[in-house]
């Protein structure tokens, strides 16, 4: 009877937690992360700012889960398939979408550096998840000959995560820079020459 007890008042914080999460996902989308955004999210969600920080600990939690939801509905837009180096340019385009998290992003991930900073582990295992996972896309397809054989898989990982972080910063101070057409073009190096 205790155990029932505890259960339905930490599921419906669960279940508050996540809408928080996923309303301030779609406000920072467009609104970004600063200035009255969070009040806007507190009314959407239907309780007062600092009832926020009831559920996160800080600002700095409450954008790192942010993060992660956005990387979440990145992974539903390719579906089921893996990661791919071909899905960079749909995740760029739905970014184009998406200027507030874009920035959002763009901030987060060059102030997480320090280790005492709240997304500090996030970004290090997200980005190692990334190098690892292109790297061995890299080496498939260098075994197949579609890529070029002179470039360590590492390198040419850290190198379309390097450009992809690099063009997506571009953009926010240059709407008519493509972050797909970048992409692209990166892409395009890598392929092996034709004979």
């Amino acid at each position: 009877m205790t155990t029932r007890g505890l259960r339905g008042p930490y599921a419906k914080g669960e279940e508050r937690r996540r809408t928080i999460v996923q309303t301030a996902t779609d406000v920072f989308a467009t609104e970004g992360f600063e200035g009255a955004a969070l009040k806007h999210v507190a009314e959407l969600v239907g309780v007062r700012e600092a009832t926020l920080f009831h559920y996160f600990s800080s600002k700095q939690e409450l954008q790192q889960a942010v993060l992660a939801e956005r990387d979440e509905r990145a992974r539903e837009l390719i579906g089921e398939a893996q990661f791919s180096v071909d899905h960079l340019p749909a995740v760029a385009k739905r970014n184009e979408q998406q200027p507030g998290l874009t920035a959002l992003y763009a901030v987060a991930s060059a102030t997480a550096h320090e280790a005492s900073h709240a997304s500090h582990q996030y970004f290090r295992e997200r980005y190692e998840m990334l190098v690892r996972e292109m790297a061995r896309e890299v080496t498939e397809r260098q075994r197949s000959g579609e890529y070029r054989t002179d470039i360590d898989p590492e390198w040419a990982g850290r190198l379309l995560i390097g450009v992809f972080d690099g063009i997506q910063i571009q953009w926010l101070y240059d709407k008519g820079v493509s972050m797909q057409e970048g992409l692209r073009q990166a892409m395009a190096l890598l392929k092996a020459p034709t004979a």
